[in-house]
């Protein structure tokens, strides 16, 4: 039997490392550069210890781009806010188990707004947490890093983690995304597409790089 054909590899570079003062301007050039997804980290001081920005921010920059809105919610409770960011834009909504009791109820939530459910792995979140709701997930993501901060080294640990999920994947016969998020860069992203990811959330590596375009193709395993 034939080995598997690779996987096409999506580059989803993260708003939080871009520059602030230059936020369309700096979509418009991922956009231009073949970003796939753009993700938006959402975050609230509570569930992570951080604070980045809510939906006026979506909805101002909605108009300046096709890209996919991959946004990560990281705060809680969740599922309050969820029709407030469908309404300002997004198009993938993910949602940690953590952040509120119900997360079946938030899922079917996010699919009746029209959005793609998906669930976030924190490092220490284990896989059976998501064995239930494979049947309504789009994406799952895997936190490679402690969330709330941009600049951390990828955890290893995570490699084995992302290759059992990717089992599961396979096994539901569904197009799942399997997306990693967190230290991710040149020297990390070809062992963590190897381990079975197919989207790679990439902060400092795109946007701390000179050339975008050839940041982002590096990522994928080609040359710019």
């Amino acid at each position: 039997m034939p080995p598997p054909a690779p996987r096409p590899v999506r580059i989803a570079p993260s708003l939080l490392s871009a520059d602030f003062a230059r936020l369309a301007e700096e979509v418009a050039a991922i956009e231009r550069a073949g970003a796939d997804w753009l993700h938006l980290d959402i975050m609230d001081g509570h569930f992570v210890p951080n604070i980045t920005f809510g939906p006026p921010l979506l909805r101002s920059l909605r108009k300046h781009t096709r890209l996919p809105f991959d946004v990560h919610l990281m705060i809680a409770p969740a599922e309050p806010y969820l029709k407030d960011f469908a309404d300002a834009g997004a198009d993938h909504m993910l949602v940690h188990p953590e952040s509120g009791p119900h997360l079946h109820r938030a899922l079917h939530t996010i699919a009746a707004l029209g959005k793609t459910p998906g669930v976030v792995l924190n490092p220490a979140t284990p896989v059976e947490s998501v064995a239930w709701v494979m049947d309504l997930v789009e994406v799952v993501l895997v936190m490679g890093v402690d969330p709330g901060f941009g600049g951390q080294a990828f955890l290893t640990g995570q490699l084995g983690k992302i290759a059992r999920l990717r089992q599961m994947i396979d096994a539901t016969g569904r197009a799942i995304a399997l997306s990693v998020d967190g230290g991710v860069n040149p020297a990390t992203a070809p062992r963590i597409v190897e381990a079975g990811a197919d989207v790679l959330v990439a902060g400092s590596a795109v946007f701390g790089a000179p050339d975008y375009a050839r940041a982002i193709a590096t990522l994928r395993g080609g040359a710019a």
